[in-house]
């Protein structure tokens, strides 16, 4: 049987354009859960066997994992870290840090951070920036145990707008189990109010004698008074505050429910006998049965 397999997956592997090949693999990277990426992709490599079709597979999956996942990186000179994401990019493998007024070059395997040079964002929302980026910062660090974030000033669509993005991980291969939290929010500067749309997704990874995964993602819309930078900074973190303590609190309740519901549903909790089996006797319980039986 082990055999027939082989030779079919062979079979299957040879009708497979490189093109085809390219696809599978990016899907494969591209899904790689938090902390595990090279794990992933020296599997991946070795089911491809083809060291230049991968290089052709992972040139543009590295850089789009990396900004996806809010990947932190650490600039030299900086106390603080920045995050790598689609709204700080320039292009050429370059982000923006707005805090700092950097950019910086990204290595997209090592994850690494160098080459800074000075980097002027949009001055005209600079002073909306930076009041928010110092009100989320304060909320950061009072709720996440390692969380970090960076703020954007940018004009999308022809409307200055905001960009909060929040990170915080926890990585434990040792204990079999990873996970990653992130968030995203926008708003327009557009007094008397705008619209707030945000977006949190959670994606945690288990795979101790199996392979259990959590990803789950929730999108957000409210309404958001603006008035001068620093108030208007202090609604936005009240409302980030609410709906992502809301969003931790409705998982942790879900998940006690489901222990207390879904669970019992698919196994008892005791035996049929309505008693617990003590284990130390279990070779009594035995001897016991062979006697009634005899």
């Amino acid at each position: 049987a082990r055999r027939r397999d082989s030779a079919g997956f062979k079979m299957a592997e040879e009708q497979l354009s490189d093109r085809e090949k390219v696809h599978i693999a990016t899907n494969f990277i591209m899904h790689a859960p938090p902390g595990e990426f090279n794990e992933v992709f020296n599997d991946v490599r070795v089911l491809m066997n083809n060291d230049s079709l991968l290089k052709e597979a992972t040139v543009h999956a590295f850089a789009q994992y990396n900004m996806d996942q809010f990947t932190p990186a650490k600039i030299e000179g900086q106390a603080d870290q920045v995050l790598v994401t689609e709204h700080g990019n320039l292009g050429n493998g370059r982000f923006a840090d707005p805090k700092s007024k950097l950019s910086f070059k990204f290595d997209h395997v090592r994850k690494e951070g160098s080459d800074a040079q000075p980097h002027e964002g949009e001055t005209a929302i600079e002073a909306w920036r930076s009041a928010c980026d110092i009100a989320v910062r304060a909320y950061v660090e009072n709720h996440y145990p390692c969380g970090i974030s960076t703020v954007y000033g940018k004009t999308v669509n022809g409307q200055q707008t905001i960009i909060v993005c929040i990170e915080d991980h926890q990585f434990q291969p040792h204990n079999f189990w990873n996970g990653r939290w992130r968030s995203e929010w926008k708003f327009a500067i557009t007094p008397p109010s705008a619209q707030l749309t945000g977006v949190l997704k959670i994606q945690v990874h288990y795979y101790e004698d199996g392979n259990v995964q959590l990803m789950s993602q929730k999108d957000i819309q409210e309404t958001l008074p603006i008035t001068n930078e620093t108030q208007t900074a202090k609604e936005l973190v009240k409302k980030i505050e609410a709906a992502e303590c809301g969003y931790q609190t409705a998982i942790c309740e879900n998940y006690n429910a489901m222990s207390d519901t879904t669970f019992k549903a698919l196994r008892r909790s005791l035996p049929v006998t309505r008693t617990k089996v003590d284990w130390n006797k279990i070779m009594s319980y035995r001897i016991g049965q062979e006697m009634q039986s005899a």
